[in-house]
């Protein structure tokens, strides 16, 4: 199997999850952002995550969980959601995606390994959050706002394996939220929310942004 993807996309970080949850080998093929041509090809437009299997193509990340969770007869997603977790995801939207963008834009990640990759998404995600150099001067009001929504988050979490207790859909939507916020450097990580971040990470096997935070 092959796993078509860009490395700071949370939606393919949903479908990478999965993989690493039941340890099911997949090939991940990291395509630079202005690739219209090859998502285009497989699936009739420009997006990512895609599955390769079979000689098939699969998108959209939560199609893929749900196909690559049941395909064993062994699911490992059984826990109950909690309506908790889903607001909190939605309240923490707006100032989530202004605070990654812009640091996305600026990473090394492989997605942007040519000046035209890296132009490609910039012209494109300014277009929904407006100029990033004002998003960037707006950091310490958007990091004051997630640290508290962040302070709220550690109440909710049940257990570092789990935010419910049993791994469930909420773990996959959750992870890849707070994935990518370990690319906003200068957060207020609480015990509990660091823990977790740090366990679903090695339990999946995706590392986290740390290392290019900005």
């Amino acid at each position: 199997m092959k796993l078509y993807i860009y490395d700071h996309c949370p939606f393919c970080v949903k479908a990478r999850m999965i993989f690493g949850l039941k340890q099911i080998p997949v090939t991940e093929i990291i395509l630079l952002n202005d690739d219209v041509e090859t998502p285009t090809r497989m699936v009739g437009r420009k997006l990512v995550p895609i599955l390769e299997h079979d000689g098939q193509f699969m998108p959209e990340s939560m199609d893929i969980v749900t196909h690559i969770d049941a395909m064993d007869g062994r699911p490992v997603l059984t826990g109950p959601t909690r309506p908790e977790i889903s607001r909190w995801m939605a309240a923490e939207q707006p100032v989530y995606i202004d605070l990654i963008l812009p640091r996305f834009a600026a990473s090394p990640l492989p997605e942007f390994a040519t000046t035209a990759a890296r132009l490609y998404f910039m012209r494109n995600k300014e277009e929904t959050v407006g100029p990033f150099a004002q998003r960037l001067a707006e950091s310490d009001r958007l990091r004051a706002s997630t640290n508290a929504g962040l302070a709220r988050l550690a109440g909710l979490i049940e257990s570092p394996a789990a935010v419910n207790g049993t791994l469930s859909t909420d773990d996959i939507h959750l992870f890849a939220h707070l994935r990518s916020l370990t690319i906003v450097a200068g957060l207020d990580w609480p015990q509990a929310v660091r823990a977790y971040c740090q366990h679903m990470s090695q339990a999946t096997g995706i590392p986290l942004l740390d290392g290019m935070a900005g």
